[in-house]
């Protein structure tokens, strides 16, 4: 039973949270800028709770859906799915478990909320099939990884305004950043085995694209935020996620897979930069 639990820990990548932070700190941004500060604590936990089951319930699907070419990836060839110590069946049945869990958690909100939670789930199904067809996948993933941003105005106002939906489109220049940067660690593999990735299709201009995605985030947030107090706490808040940036250039310029790897994996840090400078300068 424990070695189950294990492997069911190690399915939904227990012991690597960055995933779930990436998703978290775009989604508690929008949640304080919706309410106009703190939020309350029960909205705090269906996200923060929500959007771990999600992202848990996504790494499921994603698995199956990969299983075949995760084999022949130096980084994914050990994953439970891919390694058959866990059944495809019985990965999406613990994702859906998760799933099921999530929308429990969506059900203490509003009528809005619980609407728009159906489009984020489908957005999460179809990104993991997305690599097969679509040159930038990652422009999907995009969208799924920025849909709590549109949840949590519908949580706090029980509607979606035209500042949510510019602010995901903002957000998903940011996901193009990092995803790429972990496509371009793989970008070997994947060549030989046809799967279609933004590192590959952007090819020479990788790096230079990276540093343009990070600046419409920055950028547009910047400006889609004007209605947040403009503290000092927001202005250092920028400066630091500007230093993490080329901080990230010096990564990956050289495009080693090691570098590559650690940029991905610290880009957490820049969203909670954002965050932490929209809460304190609604808080001082």
């Amino acid at each position: 039973m424990l070695e189950r639990l294990h492997l069911y820990l190690d399915l939904i990548r227990w012991n690597r949270p960055a995933g779930w932070l990436l998703l978290l700190w775009p989604s508690l941004t929008a949640l304080w800028v919706a309410a106009g500060g703190f939020p309350g604590w029960l909205l705090l936990g269906i996200f923060v709770l929500g959007t771990i089951l999600m992202r848990s319930a996504g790494c499921c699907v994603n698995d199956v859906a990969d299983r075949e070419f995760d084999r022949h990836v130096k980084r994914t060839a050990n994953r439970p799915v891919t390694s058959g110590r866990i059944s495809a069946r019985e990965a999406l049945l613990v994702g859906a478990l998760l799933a099921l869990c999530a929308f429990g958690l969506v059900l203490l909100t509003n009528t809005t909320t619980v609407s728009w939670s159906f489009a984020a789930l489908a957005v999460s199904l179809i990104y993991p099939y997305a690599k097969r067809h679509v040159s930038m996948p990652q422009a999907v993933l995009g969208v799924a990884f920025s849909f709590g941003i549109p949840m949590a105005y519908a949580a706090v106002r029980a509607q979606v305004p035209l500042q949510a939906w510019a602010l995901l489109l903002g957000n998903l220049f940011w996901v193009l950043a990092y995803d790429t940067e972990y496509a371009m660690v793989d970008r070997d593999d994947d060549l030989k085995i046809g799967m279609k990735t933004s590192a590959i299709t952007l090819g020479r201009w990788d790096v230079s694209a990276i540093m343009m995605f990070y600046g419409v985030f920055l950028g547009s947030w910047w400006w889609l935020l004007a209605e947040v107090p403009r503290s000092p706490w927001l202005v250092v808040s920028w400066v630091l996620a500007l230093a993490q940036v080329l901080w990230h250039f010096s990564l990956i310029r050289e495009r080693t897979r090691e570098g590559c790897f650690k940029a991905f994996r610290l880009n957490h840090w820049l969203g909670a930069t954002v965050f932490a400078g929209v809460a304190l300068a609604y808080s001082f």
